[in-house]
């Protein structure tokens, strides 16, 4: 028969008892997914649509230039040999003119598109974290991560979320 001291038997009676505490009070967490509330929420669709409309009229623009740029290396490159070296050198000259206009056009657009896109995207995250927030206070969670390698279907929030976020119940 093996002796166990007073000390040995008070920390495994306190390793126990701490054990069922920590099962009493156990932590509830959420996991909201980021990508899918930017993607399926109706506030990041109508973000998405107004730079559509917004941006849309100078993207065909760009594309008409791009088209006629083409047709005019085209061109050029069907002429050239019946050409003088003169008029084609100083085609060739219009042509690259052109196309670094185009380019910096092109630049501008993406620059201009990268910011608006930036100044939506930020709203629509405003609006979740304040729904994320209000989730997390009214019902009571300890933890709520929107980064996370692997989360269980059991505490993904996305949903309600994305629910909050389509009903507007988000304080704006």
């Amino acid at each position: 028969m093996k002796h166990f001291s007073l000390e040995a038997v008070l920390v495994a009676a306190a390793l126990a008892a701490s054990a069922s505490v920590a099962q009493a009070q156990e932590l509830k967490i959420g996991y909201v997914n980021s990508e899918r509330v930017l993607r399926d929420a109706a506030p990041a669709k109508a973000a998405q649509a107004k730079l559509v409309t917004e941006f849309s009229k100078r993207e065909r623009e760009l594309a008409d230039t791009a088209a006629k740029l083409k047709a005019s290396s085209d061109q050029l490159e069907r002429d050239a040999p019946t050409l003088a070296e003169s008029e084609r050198s100083r085609r060739q000259r219009d042509l690259v003119e052109q196309d670094r206009e185009f380019q910096r056009k092109r630049r501008e657009f993406q620059e201009d598109l990268n910011q608006r896109k930036n100044e939506e995207l930020t709203a629509v995250v405003e609006r979740a974290n304040k729904v994320i927030k209000q989730i997390f206070e009214t019902e009571k969670y300890d933890l709520i991560l929107q980064e996370a390698v692997f989360a269980g279907p059991r505490v993904d929030i996305t949903d309600k979320v994305i629910k909050s976020l389509d009903n507007g119940t988000a304080a704006k």
